[in-house]
């Protein structure tokens, strides 16, 4: 996982941006990383969506469950038929006919090879890994917060560091001009202080720029649109002291591998396969169900002379009442393989999810050993640019006072500044550096994320 990078390009809409927030950001109200987090997993609209889906296989599982239960048709059926036909009294006559007959029916499964069972158990699978899928969402968020919210520090320090730096360098070209005047200096040490003071120009653009375009990234995580109404607040002082150095990988994984959302919702989908497979078997099992109804009939006949009922609505209706059971048994000859092949399929999605899971538990282990590897080369790294800066910070001071004093050039003095201000810009990246490694490792532990 690459955290910072520096891109030089300076675009005018971005200036605008470092701009405004520079204006504006000290009405803005400090949060906390928890309060980030907090807000990402109010407000993330991804999470809604996993809601969603879990939602929807919520239903499947319900409906499945339902399924189980008998099902009751009602039905109404009305025919007018017109022609010549031949009547009781054997005449053939020109009739018009009216028929209704209404229906009551019920059927139940008793019997189809567990499928509907099996179905069932497959949809509280299908269920949990929805509700895994949406932990997996919020999980995988926060540590894009704290990423964001890391990066936001990183390029605050980075934006005081350079001001600091622009500071000097105006201090300076002040002093050489003073110089000149009195005849002290040349055009040369002049045009060499305005350089320092460039550069330091365009890093504090370069800085300002970051800045904003990090405070973006992570107001878009929390659904916050620009303007930017939030500073964030830096870690307390002891945070780099207190993070540990003895990390086991193998105990990290053995935590992990019970919560971490993507093991859990790779075993569901493992799971629900399986019981697809079962599904997909019931094809081969004859499916028996049983049924029953009620119904009746009503009859009218006229033709143009003369109307001739036959019999009233009520006693026609309880005249032609009738019931029926039944029980049907359908065995499945052949199909043209199509059961076979459904369980094939059924089989080789199994073997995919048991693949799918064997390489999250082998991706767990791979990205906690990089992750602990990690670490300790940010802490060996952050040691590093602490002595570096310390050393630059020592050499500039020195090279500083000959300076005053007229024994050292402005070139030297320059190369002096230039190292000093690259090995604070490297400390201030390693700091930040070895405190995300940290917080991936609590994160991997499934501990709050907090300063």
């Amino acid at each position: 996982m690459k955290m910072f990078t520096t891109n030089k390009l300076i675009t005018g809409s971005a200036l605008l941006l470092a701009l405004s927030f520079s204006q504006n950001i000290k009405a803005q109200e400090v949060i906390t990383i928890e309060q980030a987090v907090e807000n990402t997993l109010k407000n993330n609209l991804n999470i809604k969506q996993a809601a969603f889906s879990a939602a929807i296989s919520e239903e499947n599982l319900v409906q499945s469950k339902n399924a189980l239960l008998p099902t009751l048709n009602g039905s109404i059926n009305q025919s007018m038929q017109w022609g010549r036909s031949q009547q009781v009294s054997g005449l053939f006559e020109n009739t018009q006919n009216y028929n209704l007959n209404p229906n009551l029916n019920a059927s139940i499964a008793v019997f189809g090879g567990g499928t509907r069972l099996n179905q069932i158990r497959q949809n509280k699978f299908l269920l949990d890994a929805g509700n895994t899928n949406v932990e997996k969402v919020k999980n995988d968020l926060i540590l894009q917060v704290v990423t964001a919210y890391l990066q936001v520090l990183n390029n605050q320090d980075q934006v005081k560091a350079t001001q600091q730096q622009l500071e000097v360098a105006n201090s300076t070209l002040k002093r050489e001009q003073a110089l000149l005047d009195v005849g002290n200096k040349t055009l040369a040490d002049i045009s060499q202080a305005k350089s320092q003071v460039a550069t330091a120009e365009l890093n504090l653009t370069d800085a300002q720029n970051q800045l904003t375009i990090s405070y973006l990234t992570l107001g878009q995580l929390m659904e916050i649109q620009p303007p930017m109404t939030f500073k964030v607040q830096a870690p307390l002082v002891n945070e780099i002291e207190n993070i540990k150095s003895d990390y086991v990988p193998n105990d990290i994984y053995k935590q992990a591998i019970a919560n971490f959302p993507d093991i859990k919702l790779a075993w569901n989908y493992t799971k629900a396969a399986e019981k697809a497979v079962d599904v997909a078997r019931g094809g081969f099992f004859p499916q028996i169900t049983l049924g029953g109804g009620l119904g009746s009939a009503y009859y009218y006949q006229f033709n143009a002379s003369q109307f001739r009922p036959n019999g009233r609505f009520s006693d026609q209706l309880s005249d032609n009442f009738g019931q029926f059971v039944s029980m049907g048994i359908q065995i499945p000859i052949f199909n043209g393989f199509a059961t076979k092949s459904n369980v094939k399929r059924a089989k080789i999605t199994l073997m995919q999810r048991r693949t799918d899971e064997a390489l999250a538990k082998n991706n767990l282990i791979k990205v906690i050993n990089q992750a602990v590897a990690d670490l300790n080369a940010a802490r060996s790294r952050y040691t590093s640019t602490q002595n570096a800066f310390e050393a630059q910070k020592d050499a500039f001071y020195v090279i500083d006072q000959r300076y005053n004093v007229g024994l050292v050039n402005s070139l030297d003095y320059s190369t002096a500044q230039t190292n000093r201000n690259r090995a604070e810009i490297d400390f201030i990246l390693a700091k930040y550096d070895l405190i995300f490694r940290a917080k991936v490792i609590d994160y991997y532990l499934g501990r709050q994320i907090t300063f």
